[in-house]
């Protein structure tokens, strides 16, 4: 019994869809971590965790940015808020655990453990080095023409910025947090990273005022983490900060793995031990 964990699945791309058609538990009472950037398209979205959650015990998501994008392509053209209430329905449906539902418990090996998928989103405060505020960061990547396409898909409706969204989730979820039992330990999951650490080796230190608040620095400490999931910057790997290991489980897209060493190995195992789990074919 493992509690496992991926994310960046990109599943519009074939290579990537068949992995995702590969990956089985190895006991039918694994539980599955999906942290987000299943695909941009719903119906990519509703096809990949409707073929995980058949499979998997237990599935919890926490959105990525992709899935809350608006691609003309979608016949859902709902955006913003209404977007992500509409994937949480949808998910609800397969037995999902969203960011909405209440947390669930892990009583596997190393349990008990909350295991807490989160939206909070990212507010611009990952700044480039010498840029003040938000709209100097901003400058910046424009200047440099390293910009998020969330700029022009994501929309925040209804709140004025996503910086505003993102607030608005933040408090949610603090006040969801706060109320899980102090005695019990958590794992933490979320599609950005919590702390800023990890984005110190991106190739473009422009492009992580969209990866992340540091309003979150310090709550894998404050909600007592045994460890932290995220994505969503494509660079899988596992770090320590205060103790706390934060895994990066992204696959990522083919042109970034077909360059790897090794092919994708699956999901990785949050717990008992964080180690990598090959997929099954």
């Amino acid at each position: 019994m493992s509690l496992l964990a991926i994310s960046d699945l990109h599943v519009r791309h074939t290579e990537n869809r068949e992995i995702v058609e590969g990956l089985r538990p190895e006991s039918d009472d694994d539980w599955l971590i999906v942290a987000g950037d299943v695909g941009e398209r719903t119906t990519d979205i509703l096809w990949a965790m409707e073929l995980l959650a058949a499979r998997f015990g237990t599935v919890v998501w926490a959105p990525g940015n992709h899935e809350l994008w608006t691609p003309q392509d979608d016949p859902v053209q709902l955006r913003g808020d209404a977007r992500y209430r509409h994937l949480v329905d949808a998910l609800r449906g397969f037995g999902v655990v969203t960011p909405e539902d209440p947390y669930p418990t892990w009583t596997g090996p190393d349990g008990p453990v909350v295991v807490a998928p989160l939206f909070v989103l990212y507010d611009y405060t990952f700044r480039p080095e010498g840029a003040r505020t938000k709209e100097e960061g901003l400058a910046i990547a424009y200047e440099s023409g390293i910009v998020c396409t969330d700029e022009h898909l994501l929309h925040p409706d209804p709140y004025p910025t996503r910086d505003a969204w993102c607030r608005a989730r933040l408090a949610y979820t603090k006040a969801r947090l706060d109320a899980v039992d102090p005695t019990v330990p958590t794992v933490l999951v979320n599609h950005f990273p919590l702390v800023r650490e990890p984005t110190r080796v991106l190739r473009y230190p422009q492009f992580a005022q969209w990866c992340g608040t540091e309003s979150t620095a310090d709550w894998h400490v404050r909600y007592r983490a045994a460890a932290v999931v995220y994505g969503h910057l494509h660079i899988p790997r596992t770090i320590e900060c205060d103790g706390v290991p934060h895994l990066e489980v992204s696959l990522g897209y083919p042109r970034e793995w077909r360059n790897r060493p090794r092919p994708p190995e699956g999901p990785r195992r949050v717990l008992p031990a964080a180690r990598t789990v090959r997929a099954g074919r």
